[in-house]
């Protein structure tokens, strides 16, 4: 009897799989309880079996670090911002061009619509999307208040490094981007390497970046998307019995981060505004002017820098979301 059950403990001890999640998301912040409260969920979902490790605030690297990370077996899981969504497929690209998106409803309803054939993309890459989540609208925060495109012109801009093609198309523009990693932001902050980032509210509040950047842009640019992803290879491992029970584990912790994220959006600019960050209004005009930038570019990135086909559905099921909207009276 001891013998079978020494058997049994050693069979159950074999199953047991140590599930290591990254993020850049600070430790701390609202976005780090949120995932350890989700790996809690994994662990008592499991009944044991995963093991949940969370690295955040970036220790294991940006985001291109982690997926990198992932496809060789050494990460498991990761929230992913865009970026490290768009080094697994580029059709994410669609959902992120700038001024396309005019309020949340529309992006949702886009992603609820598009997101299926992404997530299928994504998984013949190797990897599963569990949920998809946002920290919110991006606005450009600068030392130097930016209201028209010719005044960021004059600015040093961070853009993610790893992707030449970007950098490219804002050097094509007239801009001076400025590649780096995303974990050297603050580095560059401080000595002055960048002038201008663009981020949510709720990052810069979280990083302090308000301490070098005292201008935000009030400009919707685009909602900074992200998703929790896991590889491939180890999404196969678990038991077939356990994977719903995580997808909707990490479905509802994406629920609660873009909950908080939009929730919070104005108080944490009210925060930025007691450090000194003062707001820059944008009017109909000077938008057109973001605008104008933004169609002159797009025809050269379809088919190049962003797939055809992606963009292109994109923009029709927004355009349809649009006018399911306006039929329905929405705002």
């Amino acid at each position: 009897m001891l013998i079978l059950l020494a058997a049994a403990h050693a069979s159950w001890a074999a199953d047991e799989m140590v599930i290591k999640m990254a993020t850049i998301a600070p430790q701390g912040s609202e976005w780090h309880q949120v995932l350890q409260e989700m790996g809690v969920a994994w662990e008592k979902a499991s009944r044991g079996q995963v093991q949940f490790r969370l690295y955040p605030g970036g220790v294991a690297g940006d985001d291109a670090d982690v997926v990198r990370k992932m496809r060789l077996g050494t990460l498991n899981v990761a929230l992913l911002s865009s970026e490290g969504l768009t080094d697994i497929d580029r059709g994410v690209l669609a959902l992120q061009v700038p001024l396309a998106y005019a309020n949340y409803r529309e992006l949702d309803c886009t992603i609820e619509q598009l997101g299926p054939q992404i997530e299928k993309k994504i998984e013949a890459r190797g990897f599963v999307l569990l949920g998809w989540s946002d920290a919110g609208w991006a606005h450009f925060f600068t030392r130097e208040p930016v209201r028209t495109p010719d005044d960021m012109k004059k600015l040093k801009m961070f853009v993610w490094a790893g992707d030449d093609r970007y950098a490219e198309l804002w050097k094509k523009a007239g801009f001076n981007p400025v590649p780096l990693p995303s974990t050297e932001i603050s580095t560059a902050l401080q000595t002055g390497l960048v002038n201008a980032v663009t981020s949510t509210v709720q990052g810069v509040v979280l990083l302090q970046w308000y301490r070098q950047v005292k201008y935000m842009t009030d400009l919707k640019w685009a909602v900074f998307l992200g998703a929790i992803v896991v590889a491939k290879p180890t999404w196969e491992k678990l038991p077939a019995d356990v994977r719903p029970l995580l997808k909707e584990a990490a479905r509802k912790a994406c629920r609660r981060l873009s909950e908080f994220s939009r929730q919070s959006e104005a108080r944490d600019i009210e925060v930025l505004q007691k450090h000194g960050v003062q707001v820059v209004a944008v009017d109909n005009a000077v938008l057109d002017q973001w605008r104008q930038l933004i169609d002159g570019v797009l025809p050269q990135v379809r088919g190049s820098f962003l797939p055809a086909e992606s963009l292109d559905a994109a923009l029709k099921r927004r355009d349809q979301c649009r006018r399911q909207a306006g039929k329905a009276g929405g705002s």
